[in-house]
């Protein structure tokens, strides 16, 4: 008997943990801490670990706040997904009280662990959360505009690490967000692509325009132009301290080529199979180009 109860209770524990994972999307903030540590070892004279640990925590709670209040909000749409309805509040195996709990906590704890490190920091944290859970989520169900909203929140991770390294807001942080928030466009089209009719029956508007054609397309490819442009715009020299070697904005470029390549793909075949390849080559984007960032600074 007893055996049986210490199973149950493995299993009791292992979802509950696997519940707290999917509600604050694990993977998800561990790919913004990466951001914002990057960030912070491109703006850092000297590197203090005790400031990338506070980073790191707070990032992980600031986008663990905006997740757990996003599927608070969007419970009943989650419902109707296949790719969600099985997320902890759905599916009935989390109440919305204890995902509110989660998600005050990990709000006031990022945002005072953010706040030890410069109030900048607290005040981006701050903004990110709340333009996430109080314009971006409920705008999805209203209008496309909703993911130029998202972008916003989206682009604050690489920048705030700058923030934190040097206490200040200028341009070497204005060309890091922008850089990341050009990204969204490409990257998060793509899985509207992918998840359209899924989006459409829960009515969220996740392509330009509404529509899954080439329209939506060209302004992927719009986008992945800016965003190369932005990527590379450091080697100029226009964007104060932050700058990189010409060897360095070539494989930047060519990198953004590839992105370029499968969103072209796309634009002739309209199939989800190069939607598929576009946002996991604006994944392998968002990963590599940061580090390359932080070599080039390295080497100088």
């Amino acid at each position: 008997m007893s055996t049986v109860s210490t199973i149950q209770n493995k299993t009791t524990i292992k979802t509950l943990v696997s519940d707290f994972k999917q509600l604050t999307k694990v993977g998800l903030s561990v790919s913004v801490v990466f951001t914002s540590i990057t960030g912070y070892l491109l703006g850092a004279n000297e590197i203090n670990s005790t400031t990338i640990l506070l980073l790191a925590i707070g990032g992980y709670f600031m986008v663990g706040a905006s997740n757990a209040f996003n599927q608070v909000i969007e419970k009943d749409i989650d419902a109707v997904m296949q790719r969600t309805k099985n997320r902890p509040l759905p599916s009935g195996r989390m109440s919305v009280t204890t995902a509110m709990i989660i998600a005050t906590f990990f709000t006031v704890a990022g945002i005072a662990i953010l706040y030890s490190i410069n109030p900048k920091c607290a005040l981006f944290g701050a903004v990110s959360i709340f333009l996430y859970t109080s314009a971006y989520t409920p705008l999805k169900a209203i209008t496309p505009l909703a993911v130029f909203v998202g972008a916003i929140p989206g682009a604050i991770p690489f920048m705030l690490g700058w923030v934190a390294a040097t206490g200040k807001f200028g341009i070497e942080a204005g060309f890091l967000f922008m850089i990341q928030f050009f990204w969204q466009f490409p990257h998060f089209w793509a899985i509207g692509w992918l998840q359209y009719e899924e989006y459409n029956k829960a009515g969220l508007h996740m392509l330009p325009m509404d529509k899954k054609d080439k329209g939506a397309v060209t302004q992927i490819i719009f986008y992945t132009c800016v965003m190369i442009l932005m990527s590379i715009a450091p080697v100029l020299k226009v964007t104060g301290s932050f700058y990189i070697y010409p060897l360095t904005a070539i494989v930047i470029f060519l990198l953004g080529v590839l992105m370029l390549f499968y969103a072209f793909k796309l634009y002739q075949s309209e199939q989800n199979i190069d939607a598929r390849k576009l946002m996991l080559a604006s994944v392998f984007y968002i990963t590599v180009v940061p580090i390359i960032y932080v070599v080039d600074k390295f080497l100088h």
